[in-house]
């Protein structure tokens, strides 16, 4: 359940929209294909890494087909620095092996089929649903997401993505679940920060459960 009222988390939305105007996905994709294997290698891994490995990558193994044709040990030079690259070269050839073998080479849209690929859960499905297909109500349940969501008030003391993911579709405008999500990420990491939030310089301060308690406003 949510703390904060309808009309606060209406203009926490807008201040975000206002104050991160461009709510681009961190991970410099080019489609569906490009995105599942990403999100695969960002695991424990900052997107500027995977950013940096992805073009050789994909220059190897530009689709589904040629990464099915491939071992794990044909790609994990390319994605060594990324780290557990071992279990990630695993779930990539696997992904596109089942890719190919039972949808037609094509990145599923939906979220049923994409949780039955290797390496894929709920916010990776839902980053993919967001991103490339743009479907409404796509939540995207990551590290920033969890400590922002309870810190303004958004969710109630939820530490479970998948109940943050709900409850957050709930209250959140359909149309703008994944753009919100990315917002999240980029205040995450300039302003509302594990270790050291910036509580004065932060756009959503007036209707943040947080502020208000320390605050007393």
């Amino acid at each position: 359940m949510t703390v904060r009222t309808a009309e606060q988390v209406e203009h926490i939305v807008q201040a975000l929209a206002a104050e991160y105007p461009l709510a681009d996905c961190t991970l410099d994709h080019n489609g569906a294909w490009e995105l599942l294997v990403q999100v695969r290698l960002a695991a424990q891994c900052t997107d500027e890494r995977v950013n940096m490995i992805s073009p050789a990558l994909f220059a190897r193994f530009p689709d589904a087909a040629t990464m099915a044709a491939a071992e794990p040990e044909d790609v994990e030079p390319f994605i060594r620095s990324c780290g557990f690259y071992h279990g990630k070269a695993r779930d990539i050839v696997g992904a596109a092996r089942m890719l190919v073998e039972d949808f037609g080479s094509v990145v599923p849209d939906n979220m049923e089929d994409l949780l039955k690929l290797p390496g894929v859960g709920r916010k990776s499905a839902n980053l993919i649903l967001g991103d490339v297909y743009r479907k409404p109500g796509s939540v995207v349940v990551d590290t920033h997401c969890i400590r922002l969501s309870n810190r303004m008030g958004l969710v109630d003391g939820m530490k479970d993505p998948v109940k943050i993911e709900s409850a957050l579709r709930a209250i959140l405008p359909a149309e703008g679940c994944s753009d919100f999500c990315h917002r999240i990420v980029y205040h995450g990491r300039a302003v509302c920060s594990a270790r050291a939030p910036r509580c004065e310089d932060c756009c959503v301060k007036r209707w943040c459960q947080t502020y208000e308690t320390e605050h007393g406003t």
